[in-house]
């Protein structure tokens, strides 16, 4: 049995990174959208899927298949310089594509294209290098070209299926050749759901024997779950679902994974990108809330990450340098901020940032029912420490602070309010 020490020390470093990038590259990107001549709706990943494009006419793509740009380096230093500290890399995408080298099956990126080489493991030699830490996303439950995955009702006769031997025989395999050779792996991302609780709990326990510390996204499943209910399973944290941020502060380890546009894998025709100051102020709401938010980047099938993606990141990259101290290692802080509150906040002990993303036109930054939650002692900006900010306490405990009249940064400025305690039991 685990113990909670061994979990803590598992988690501790997940909960000081706070951002991380997520990664959806597979043969899917040669599409990018388009199949026989037409635009097929949904997500780029899914296009097997929403085409019904039979195994057979898909295998065809992977002898196309040559990222001859993919420069795992580039990739990690894009990632590093966006402020992220951990990356999730698609090794096994829905398609049954595997981007790994794998003795498992020939479909894979080194046996069945002319690319030739394993961009796992130099990404995760890269990582290393660089200090960031790599996780792989494996689909354990839908696999379109094998015949025991689930999904493919178009090419396989469904009441043949033997799921249980697909897990067993080729899941579990192809894990811990993950684990075992390109490790160490800090994150296994599992999707959709196990289909039942105890093949789920024996996929969890597989991993833990294999590799103590590595961490279990939400999504193996493995117990009972409301719509309105955030629920882990047999997980280590919480995955919320795409693109989705709760609307209040959630007491456990979660995570928001989410896309710069409409679509995972690459798609050609997806130009729906989110500006960098939205995904500021969605990280700060997420951190507010005590969650993580893993960015999602497709590559295209030539192994670069589109240059919209990399402008708005090394723009997010930028914001943290300036204020990454209160997002690494930050947390939910013991204030209850109205839905239509002009700021956000996170707290580390002993400090208190507010985030405030509508700069008060009067110069009076309330802060609401504040009082009994926090003790400041005193008020400053976080990029000019030497500016102390006057406050007083107003009305039935709302906190107004008197700033200057311009933001220092239009996206969000950040007032640090030091030595701002929460009473006992608020933590």
């Amino acid at each position: 049995m685990e113990t909670l020490h061994i979990q803590g020390d598992r988690m501790a470093w997940w909960r000081e990174a706070r951002f991380g990038m997520f990664i959806h590259w597979g043969l899917y990107a040669i599409p990018a959208g388009v199949w026989e001549g037409r635009c097929i709706p949904g997500i780029g990943e899914w296009i097997m899927y929403n085409a019904r494009i039979p195994v057979k006419e898909y295998e065809k793509l992977a002898k196309r298949f040559n990222p001859f740009k993919f420069d795992a380096k580039e990739w990690v230093r894009i990632a590093k310089m966006a402020g992220m500290k951990y990356i999730v890399i698609t090794a096994k995408h829905h398609d049954g594509f595997c981007m790994f080298d794998t003795d498992l099956t020939d479909y894979n990126i080194v046996k069945a294209t002319p690319f030739g080489r394993d961009p796992l493991k130099e990404l995760s030699e890269a990582c290393r290098e660089e200090g960031l830490r790599l996780g792989f996303y494996y689909s354990q439950t839908l696999d379109w070209h094998h015949p025991d995955g689930m999904g493919n009702f178009w090419d396989y006769d469904l009441s043949k299926q033997e799921f249980t031997r697909y897990l067993r025989e080729y899941v579990k395999p192809q894990l811990e050749e993950l684990l075992r050779n390109y490790g160490p792996i800090a994150i296994l991302w599992f999707d959709i759901t196990t289909p039942t609780p105890e093949l789920a709990r024996e996929l969890k326990d597989f991993v833990r024997r294999l590799s103590p510390e590595t961490i279990i996204s939400g999504r193996i499943g493995g117990g009972l779950r409301t719509p309105s209910t955030p629920f882990k399973g047999l997980g280590d944290y919480i995955t919320m679902g795409d693109n989705q941020i709760p609307d209040r502060r959630i007491d456990d380890d979660w995570e928001v994974p989410m896309t710069l546009n409409d679509t995972w894998g690459y798609k050609s025709y997806d130009h729906n990108w989110k500006t960098p100051g939205r995904i500021v102020q969605m990280l700060v709401d997420i951190v507010s809330k005590g969650g993580n938010l893993l960015l999602n980047v497709g590559p295209t099938a030539e192994g670069e990450i589109p240059k919209p993606s990399v402008d708005v990141l090394l723009e997010v990259g930028r914001w943290l340098k300036n204020n990454g101290e209160s997002i690494y290692g930050a947390g939910a802080a013991p204030l209850d901020v109205p839905i239509d509150g002009p700021y956000r906040c996170t707290y580390k002990p002993g400090m208190v940032y507010l985030h405030v993303f509508g700069w008060p036109w009067d110069g009076r930054l309330r802060v609401f029912g504040a009082k009994g939650r926090i003790e400041p002692r005193s008020a400053s900006l976080l990029r000019e420490p030497s500016t102390t900010l006057p406050w007083e306490w107003e009305g039935e405990g709302d906190l107004v602070i008197r700033v200057p009249e311009k933001a220092l940064d239009s996206i969000d400025t950040v007032i640090i309010l030091k030595e701002g305690m929460p009473k006992k039991g608020l933590a």
